[in-house]
């Protein structure tokens, strides 16, 4: 019964994974760690046949297609997965096989680029070319979407070949080179938004965009690595095909031919020589039957094509030598701490996975003390997901294990660390550390949303003297003049812009406050749900913690926070500020609304014609529902508009009753 627990909770974690990386883009877990998930699994299929089932992950391709996206399109020819192996043993034995059974087969060892997959659909015109007619992507392998579009801005995508065939379909990856990946996240940083996690990650999302210019903006590029169907002269050797597409003038896969078993084993050695060298990240190497027609007698299951393997090779790991560790405090007044190293080899910041790496967090003092950590220690180093640099093991202890310091490094004042936890906190709601980050997150987007009050505009105000605490923004336009003459903000106009929005904050409702407040645990959801029950700022704080506990969804540690903060003098004093100041505290009266979905959780996707998304979520809260952005076994209803997605197959996975439009209006209004 263990081993039946074991894999039915296995299915459940590769299925998670799945969706993350297929559907939301958003892996949480190198490839490595989920091929060896997916191989334990298929290890326990091994023995248990009779457990297999078609939703098993073993059976299926991995991906939906994403309707918000695009079209629907049924595959000619499917676009499967390569069944994988991680050793070389394993691929020797499946090099013997094939030439068992075709003694001198050759084979194309190709770099396994990682992006996603697209395929290209030519037809030939009156002018005997091939004109690409459509692109589509993977999505399960039997469908997928129609993404022609986004294809014709893409540079390595031809929209005409000179070859003298009837048609031809390819396929190929989509990629994103490191630097324009990193001029991306640059100009993220720049303009305060999102950066992306990986160039895999951030091509999905750009493929599928649906304004084609932001498409062409990124730079997307593409290697045709297979002819999916064609006539005999290109179809006959994948090799020679490879090359009749290069000659006319395709971007084809990196492929070299081997003849035996070490020259496979040789050639794969030589790609992952090559990885720090591409401009472009690879997450293996395929080794493909070079004779095509061979290839149907290797099957490898239903998900996988025939006559191919991808081996992958292991994350790979640098020995670093830990220079520093600085101590920093966030905006909530925790600790954090960041190691800085080198490579001994070079004297330099490691080179790993493409990348130069000279930082990585340590998480807390635990963790410190846990791994040896100390200044000339020499640590394993690898990226967790290929994306972020972990420390993986001592090699070489130090001298002094490191010791987090007993008071604030910015306010010099006692330090904390709180029970039960491995954090450690400046308590002091003065500490300059905090302030910034503070005051920031104060006038940010999803609390009083002040528009251009960012944090460097924020940190110039501090410096100045003009803001000690986030209640004296509210007192700015008694400097007006003075902010000019320094130029602080800008000239008069964009002053006086800046104070008329700081003067419209004081408008908001009492749930923006309340998050802005910066209370642990309390974010912009929680806000909104507490605020359903309180009438008011004031009427909340003379809250006890077991009246808090009634509110659902409200722990005994979000109860106790809350609590703490209003019962702490010098909080109280900046609300009481707040109200001298003419920050609204009072909550607006309920019109047209109802206690109807009272108790219920509902998710909203997709777009409708008369109402916005948010409109959609204020017709929730005014009638009593709770409005959260995921769907999970809690929610209760999933309110699905045009082009609907993910969300909407995962209700229906789950059995979330899905309602329309006009369901849910006849619900709360009957």
């Amino acid at each position: 019964m263990e081993l039946l627990y074991e894999y039915t909770e296995l299915k459940k974690t590769i299925d998670y994974h799945m969706d993350r990386y297929y559907n939301q883009d958003e892996p949480e877990i190198s490839d490595y760690e989920y091929d060896k998930l997916m191989q334990r699994l298929k290890d326990i299929e091994a023995q248990h046949p009779e457990w297999i089932t078609p939703d098993s992950p073993s059976q299926k391709i991995g991906g939906t297609v994403k309707r918000e996206a695009g079209v629907k399109v049924t595959h000619n020819v499917p676009m499967l997965s390569i069944e994988d192996v991680f050793t070389e043993e394993a691929v020797s034995e499946w090099v013997d096989k094939v030439q068992n059974m075709h003694p001198g087969c050759s084979f194309s060892v190709e770099t396994k680029i990682d992006g996603l997959s697209m395929s290209l659909r030519y037809a030939r015109e009156q002018d005997g070319m091939l004109h690409l007619k459509l692109a589509e992507t993977r999505g399960d392998g039997l469908i997928g979407e129609d993404v022609t579009a986004n294809a014709l801005v893409i540079d390595d995508v031809k929209r005409v070949i000179d070859l003298p065939y009837e048609s031809l379909e390819l396929r190929g990856e989509v990629y994103m080179s490191r630097d324009d990946f990193e001029r991306f996240n640059e100009e993220q940083e720049r303009l305060e938004k999102k950066t992306a996690a990986n160039p895999r990650n951030l091509a999905a999302g750009t493929l599928r965009q649906l304004d084609t210019s932001v498409t062409k903006s990124r730079g997307l590029k593409m290697f045709i690595f297979n002819v999916q169907s064609g006539p005999d002269e290109i179809m006959e050797s994948h090799g020679k095909g490879m090359d009749i597409l290069k000659t006319a003038g395709v971007p084809v896969v990196y492929h070299k031919i081997c003849n035996t078993k070490e020259e496979v084993l040789a050639a794969i050695d030589e790609i992952g020589n090559m990885r720090d060298e591409l401009p472009y990240d690879i997450d293996g190497a395929v080794v493909k039957i070079d004779h095509v027609a061979y290839r149907q007698e290797f099957p490898a299951g239903s998900k996988y094509s025939s006559g191919h393997i991808a081996y992958k090779y292991p994350p790979e790991e640098k020995i670093v030598t830990m220079d520093d560790i600085i101590v920093d405090v966030g905006r909530t007044g925790k600790l954090t701490f960041t190691g800085i190293f080198h490579d001994p080899q070079t004297g330099k910041p490691a080179r790993l996975c493409g990348t130069s790496v000279s930082r990585a967090t340590l998480h807390n003092q635990d963790y410190i003390t846990q791994m040896n950590i100390g200044i000339g220690g020499e640590y394993k180093l690898f990226k967790s997901g290929e994306i972020i640099p972990k420390l993986n093991g001592c090699v070489k202890k130090p001298e002094h294990v490191f010791e987090a310091p007993t008071l604030c490094p910015v306010c010099h004042e006692a330090l904390i660390r709180e029970e039960d936890t491995a954090d450690i906190r400046c308590v002091n709601p003065a500490c300059p550390a905090q302030l910034t980050r503070t005051v920031a997150y104060f006038t940010s987007l999803d609390c009083m949303n002040i528009m251009g009050l960012g944090e460097t505009l924020v940190d110039a105000l501090i410096r100045e003297g003009y803001i000690n605490n986030y209640t004296d923004i509210y007192t700015l336009k008694e400097h007006r003049d003075e902010l000019v003459e320094k130029g602080i903000i800008g000239k008069e106009k964009n002053t006086d812009k800046l104070l008329a929005a700081i003067e419209k904050s004081k408008e908001n409702t009492p749930d923006r406050l309340l998050t802005a407040l910066g209370i642990r645990n309390v974010g912009k959801t929680t806000a909104k749900q507490i605020m359903n029950y309180y009438r008011s700022i004031p009427e909340l704080a003379a809250a006890d913690v077991d009246e808090l506990l009634n509110i659902p969804d409200i722990g005994e540690t979000t109860a106790q926070c809350i609590y703490d903060f209003f019962h702490d003098e010098a909080d109280m004093e900046l609300i009481n500020r707040f109200e001298q100041y003419g920050v609204n505290m009072v909550m607006p009266e309920r019109t047209g609304g109802s206690d109807i979905l009272s108790g219920k959780t509902i998710v909203v996707t997709g777009s409708f014609d008369n109402y916005s998304r948010k409109d959609m979520e204020e017709l929730i809260t005014s009638n009593g529902g709770k409005a959260t952005g995921s769907v999970s076994k809690k929610t209760d209803y999933l309110v699905a508009g045009e082009a609907a997605g993910s969300k909407l197959d995962k209700a229906n996975a789950l059995g979330v009753k899905v309602l329309t439009i006009d369901e849910f209006l006849d619900m709360i209004n009957q």
